[in-house]
């Protein structure tokens, strides 16, 4: 199917909707999204509403700039994502880029995005551990 998009008409097969039963913090109410790729070989991507063309938050693979860093699902969220071991599932990060200041790009580690591909499930799940850093900024300070 066709759907209109942050990154304008995109061909989006049904076999790659994720749906999200809590949808995402602040957008409870969308459940339905696709993952579209920037571009080949960006570690960048668009977690994009299928219902609301103008929601589409840019999301990363954590483990491209952060490789110590790790999440917890209790036991309904693995329940929620169909998922029984780790490798089920990948995980995301949101990006963010303030308006007129890129060099202040961000990943929030407290809000991962979760996502069982198999069973196209995802889940955002708010992380509250005090030894992992809240954010991390992509360009050197």
């Amino acid at each position: 199917m066709e759907f209109q998009t942050r990154l304008g008409l995109q061909k989006i097969s049904l076999d790659h909707v994720l749906r999200f039963p809590r949808g995402i913090i602040g957008y409870e109410n969308k459940r339905d999204f696709a993952l579209l790729r920037i571009r080949e070989g960006s570690p960048f991507l668009i977690l994009q509403s299928l219902e609301d063309p103008g929601l589409g938050l840019l999301v990363a693979d954590p483990y491209s700039f952060v490789q110590d860093y790790s999440i917890r699902l209790n036991d309904v969220e693995q329940h929620m994502l169909h998922v029984s071991s780790p490798e089920q599932v990948s995980v995301l990060v949101t990006v963010s880029i303030p308006a007129g200041r890129p060099e202040e790009t961000c990943l929030n580690l407290l809000g991962p995005v979760v996502v069982n591909h198999e069973a196209r499930l995802g889940l955002q799940v708010p992380q509250s551990d005090p030894d992992q850093p809240a954010k991390v900024f992509l360009h050197k300070k």
